[in-house]
C-alpha cells in the first residue's frame, strides 16, 4: 500500500486540525469521493485515508484533534455526499479490514471492509444459516452494523454478537449488542467511531438450501430494484404500517426529475443519477418527493440515505 510520509509528530497539528504524523497506509488531500459512491456524485474530501492496518488507524486517530470531523465510508452506497465535499478525515476500510472468517461454530467473524455478500457466502459455505439476509444489503460490514441495516425481514440486530469499534481519541473498545441500543435503522454508536470488526451468530443450516434462499434474494432484488443504475438503494424509511415506495407512487412522484436526478419507473423508493446529476440535484429531488408525500397523506418521510458534506 502506498505510503504518506508527513512532517514528525512533534511539529504544530497541521490544517485542516490533521496532526502531522507518519502514517503506513494511504493519506491524500483533497481527495474526489464521487467515484467511490453509488450515485458517482458529491465533492471532495478535506483528506482520505486507507490504513494499511488496524494499529494505523488507531494510531491515526489517536493523532488528530479532537475537534476534526471523521467519517467512514465503505462501499458508497445509501450515502449522499454533498458538491462543497466533506471536511476533516474520511476513513475507507480496504483489504486489510475486508477478511470473513469461522472461527467458532455459527459465529461469522468479519472485518468491518467486509461487504455483505462476502458474509453471506462464507456463512452458507460452513452451513451457517441466519444470515442469508446480507446477501440483499449492499454495503460493508461496518456501515450495516453502525445503520442496523436490514432486509427481507430481518436486520442486524437479530444477528450481532459484538463489534470491535475505534471511537475519536483512537480507544478501540468491543461493545456487545446491547450497548448498541438499536433500532430501526439506527444505532447509539457516537460520530466518527469507526465500525472495524463484527462477529454474527447465525443457526446449523444445509448449503444448498442456504444458498438457494440467498439466490431468491439476489432474484428478487434484479426484478425489483434499478440495481444496473446509478443509485444509492433504498431513499426514505418505510413509515409503520406501510412502505416509503408506496406513498411516493400515490403522491404522482414515479418518474419525476431534478436536473440530472429522477425518481426511478422500476423502483419509486430509488433516486437514481441519469448522468451527469449533481449531488444538490439528487438531494433537491428527495426533498421536493419529501414534500409531495407529505402534501397529498399526511406523511412525512424520513431520510435513509445517509446525506452529508457542504452544500
Amino acid at each position: 500500500m502506498h505510503s504518506t510520509e508527513a512532517p514528525g509528530a512533534d511539529e504544530a497539528p497541521g490544517p485542516d486540525g490533521i496532526v502531522p504524523t507518519r502514517v503506513k497506509g494511504d493519506l491524500k488531500r483533497d481527495a474526489p469521493l464521487a467515484k467511490l459512491v453509488w450515485f458517482k456524485s458529491g465533492g471532495t474530501a478535506d483528506w482520505l485515508f486507507e490504513p494499511a492496518d488496524l494499529d494505523d488507524l488507531v494510531n491515526f486517530l489517536g493523532k488528530l484533534e479532537p475537534q476534526t470531523p471523521v467519517m467512514a465510508l465503505g462501499l458508497g452506497s445509501n450515502l449522499i455526499i454533498r458538491d462543497g465535499g466533506v471536511p476533516g478525515v474520511v476513513v475507507r476500510l480496504g483489504k486489510p479490514f475486508s477478511s470473513v472468517e469461522v472461527k467458532r461454530e455459527c459465529v461469522v467473524e468479519c472485518g468491518g471492509g467486509a461487504p455483505g455478500i462476502l458474509v453471506a457466502s462464507t456463512a452458507r459455505d460452513a452451513g451457517i444459516a441466519g444470515l442469508e439476509f446480507l446477501r440483499g444489503i449492499p454495503g460493508t460490514v461496518g456501515g450495516f452494523v453502525r445503520m442496523n441495516g436490514g432486509a427481507y425481514g430481518r436486520e442486524v440486530a437479530d444477528i450481532l454478537v459484538d463489534c470491535d469499534v475505534v471511537l475519536p481519541g483512537g480507544d478501540l473498545v468491543t461493545l456487545p449488542v446491547q450497548d448498541l441500543e438499536y433500532s430501526y435503522r439506527h444505532s447509539r454508536l457516537p460520530d466518527g467511531a469507526i465500525v472495524v470488526a463484527a462477529r454474527f451468530k447465525g443457526v446449523p443450516g444445509d448449503p444448498e438450501e442456504i444458498g438457494a434462499e440467498m439466490d431468491r434474494i439476489a432474484d428478487e432484488r434484479e426484478n425489483s430494484q434499478p440495481l444496473r443504475t446509478k443509485t444509492g438503494g433504498s431513499t426514505f424509511k418505510n413509515p409503520q404500517g406501510t412502505s416509503a415506495w408506496k406513498l411516493v407512487d400515490e403522491a404522482g412522484c414515479r418518474g419525476l426529475t431534478v436536473g440530472g436526478a429522477q425518481v426511478s419507473e422500476k423502483h419509486t423508493n430509488f433516486l437514481i443519477n441519469t448522468g451527469e446529476a449533481t449531488s444538490a440535484d439528487i438531494e433537491g429531488l428527495g426533498e421536493e418527493v419529501r414534500r409531495r408525500v407529505a402534501e397529498k397523506t399526511g406523511v412525512t418521510l424520513e431520510w435513509e440515505i445517509k446525506r452529508v458534506g457542504r452544500p
